[in-house]
């Protein structure tokens, strides 16, 4: 027998085991984080939802200030023909990030 047979060969089992239970451990604490990640999701949707709201109010009413003088201009009404609604691009309606 070879001095590899008892060192190199055992070694290499336990190398192999501890790493499997190590990244079984890491998918394990991933999942986890994940997990708490789809479960706090819908309280930050909803709080944006509510930023939004408040923020498409002003635009409203800054938009009814600067088109006052215009006829036949609507308030609100998407000069756009698609029929569906849009949301805003990501900055158009959050001064404070640009």
């Amino acid at each position: 027998m070879k001095f590899s047979d008892f060192t190199v060969r055992p070694s290499c089992l336990v190398i192999g085991f501890w790493d499997g239970w190590v990244l079984c451990h890491i998918g394990a604490l991933k999942e986890e984080k994940y997990a708490a990640r789809r479960a706090i999701l819908p309280v930050l949707q909803a709080e944006e939802d509510e930023r939004f709201v408040k923020e498409w109010h002003k635009y409203l009413e800054y938009e009814a200030d600067i088109m006052k003088d215009v006829p036949g201009w609507k308030v609100g009404e998407s000069v756009y023909n698609s029929g569906r609604w849009v949301p805003p691009s990501s900055g158009e309606l959050r001064p404070d990030v640009w």
